[in-house]
């Protein structure tokens, strides 16, 4: 889709790559588990279609989770009003417009296309920042809408999601009992080299995909605020997102973790820091600080600080 948000080679290759390494470990992981039984092909075909449904029902299922509804431009005029400034700017489709009535102040933007995109954003985070934070917010969620991460993000899921399903299929259904190799041939039984190929596939695919998530959050940094052509107003509102998530029940932001990785901040984040930490290979977002250095350094080549 062409839009006036600015490309990002660096974003596309990682996507590419990412997809790529991901097909070359599914191919591998698939040719294990035929080789060892076919039994398995079920759990296969099952988690396919888990992924066919969280492909073409990402947005329905998200703004369920969020307990988000569509709002027309008569009961939240202002989003409304912020979302067509930004699609006219950027040139492209205006997305679904919706609500979540959560004091937890957060954004979050998904669909598997532009024309099935849905952009939420909650009251807390109306409630919290002015209309040009807000507005910066969005311009942050739309940038996902137009480089398509979202959808590539949904399908870069799918591996880890077969691996776990196939894991816990073996673990209770009891069909490892008919495949080609097993104990009684005096080899390793196959219900525990398929938990263990499992296990090693979730783990990498699980890594890959948050580390192009990490990556796709700097570039939604850079591509909103470029669109908006003030880097601070996105700061000031990451700075105020991410101190006053800290006032929310933790009861309330785990139920919110399963979609983390759309928010526009964490829901739960480790203490900030620059240098890359074991816990941070874990993470969906960049430590906060990272995020902020690279706003001020834009700031600093547009002139404006």
């Amino acid at each position: 889709m062409a839009t006036r948000y600015p490309k990002d080679p660096g974003l596309t290759q990682r996507m590419v790559l990412t997809m790529f390494l991901l097909g070359l470990v599914y191919v591998a992981f698939v040719a294990v588990i035929v080789y060892y039984s076919s039994s398995f092909a079920f759990a296969l075909v099952l988690a396919a279609g888990f992924l066919l449904l969280q492909y073409l029902a990402s947005d329905r299922i998200a703004l369920y989770a969020m307990g988000g509804r569509e709002v027309t431009p008569q009961q939240a005029p202002e989003v409304h009003a912020i979302i067509d400034r930004l699609c006219a700017l950027a040139d492209m489709p205006k997305p679904r417009v919706a609500v979540a009535d959560t004091d937890m102040p957060n954004a979050f933007a998904t669909g598997r296309d532009p024309k099935h995109a849905v952009v939420c954003v909650t009251t807390g985070l109306m409630r919290r920042l002015d209309e040009p934070e807000v507005e910066a917010v969005l311009a942050h969620e739309l940038s996902h809408i137009a480089h398509r991460d979202v959808a590539v993000m949904t399908i870069a899921s799918f591996l880890g999601i077969a691996a776990g399903m196939l894991t816990r299929f073996a673990m209770y259904s009891g069909m490892w009992g008919g495949g080609r190799r097993d104990s009684r041939d005096g080899g390793v039984p196959v219900v525990l080299i398929v938990m263990l190929v499992s296990a090693l596939v979730y783990a990498v695919s699980f890594l890959l995909t948050r580390a192009l998530s990490r990556y796709r959050e700097l570039s939604a940094d850079r591509a909103g605020a470029t669109l908006i052509g003030r880097p601070s107003t996105l700061a000031s509102a990451l700075v105020k997102v991410s101190g006053e998530m800290a006032r929310i029940p933790t009861r309330d932001l785990r139920k919110a973790e399963p979609i983390n990785a759309f928010f526009f901040a964490p829901a739960l984040a480790g203490k900030g820091r620059q240098e890359m930490s074991l816990a941070d290979l874990f993470a969906t977002h960049p430590p906060l600080e990272k995020r902020l250095d690279q706003l001020a350094r834009m700031e600093r080549e547009m002139g404006l600080a």
